[in-house]
């Protein structure tokens, strides 16, 4: 994969200041998915969001992207900052008409708007982005027609031309190659370079610790948050895996605004943590 595009086409600058949570709280149906987060993510970081299942790590992405309200709480540092977006594989409609071009092009719409007119230099940055993740020859492809590896390829080559200051990742390593993964991590640690702020949830926590300088570590609320190396104990994964908890829809409603005061407790039928979910080695 070239690194040519994404070392010199860059134009939004880095970004001046982080992303700041103050107790954020996000609930479906009046119960906590999100409970009381706080913490700070550093203009040019690389953060990993990590946790067991149902913690509360696509809702986190979710809020930050505008997707859900807040029930409380409030994200200072994202007004002045472009953002941009990959959510999981399953969101993202294969079957649209359209061809690998044609989508990577949407990418520019803070410079072309619903209606802006296609000109000759659109078409090559985005012929350039494609060629920069390895997708060179397959302009003209429905997406329908890609192999997962090569979808994921082509949504990065998007997100070079959004050129936001902000990215979210959802698992952009699911179900694909691992030469596909090696490409795209290359990839975000020269958006990192850069000084974009990048925000990626995973479950692979072999690739946390290679890759990711910093990571949260979340069970609904924040377990840790900070270097890798010191988040991603075996104490602090333990102690994720006893934080959560099923959803309960009978638990009583967060209205509160202290940490405490919205605490549920599992139902009674609730079963222990399997084995399964221990300390991945």
């Amino acid at each position: 994969m070239s690194e040519s595009l994404a070392s010199t086409s860059s134009s939004t600058p880095p970004a001046s200041g982080g992303i700041a949570l103050h107790s954020v709280t996000v609930t479906y149906q009046r119960h906590p998915a999100l409970h009381h987060l706080s913490g700070r993510f550093e203009p040019g970081s690389m953060t990993a969001v990590v946790g067991p299942n149902g913690a509360g790590k696509t809702t986190l992405l979710r809020a930050l992207a505008g997707d859900l309200l807040l029930q409380s709480g409030h994200v200072d540092g994202l007004a002045a900052q472009r953002m941009a977006w990959l959510p999981q594989h399953s969101e993202i409609d294969r079957g649209f008409p359209i061809s690998v071009r044609e989508m990577v092009m949407h990418g520019l719409w803070h410079q072309l708007g619903a209606w802006g007119w296609r000109r000759a230099s659109h078409r090559a940055a985005c012929d350039q982005a494609l060629a920069a993740v390895g997708m060179t020859g397959m302009e003209q492809r429905p997406i329908d027609t890609l192999s997962g590896g090569q979808m994921q390829r082509a949504l990065f080559a998007r997100l070079i031309l959004e050129d936001a200051s902000v990215i979210l990742l959802d698992e952009p390593f699911a179900a694909v190659d691992e030469p596909t993964s090696a490409d795209l991590l290359r990839l975000i640690a020269q958006w990192q370079r850069e000084g974009k702020t990048v925000i990626t949830v995973l479950h692979d926590l072999r690739l946390v610790r290679l890759h990711f300088p910093q990571t949260l570590l979340l069970a609904r609320q924040a377990v840790a948050w900070g270097p890798t190396d010191r988040v991603l104990t075996e104490a602090n994964w333990l102690r994720a895996q006893h934080m959560r908890e099923p959803f309960d829809e009978h638990a009583p409603l967060c209205v509160h605004t202290e940490p405490s005061a919205c605490t549920a407790s599992p139902p009674a039928s609730a079963q222990p943590v399997k084995e399964a979910l221990a300390w991945p080695r």
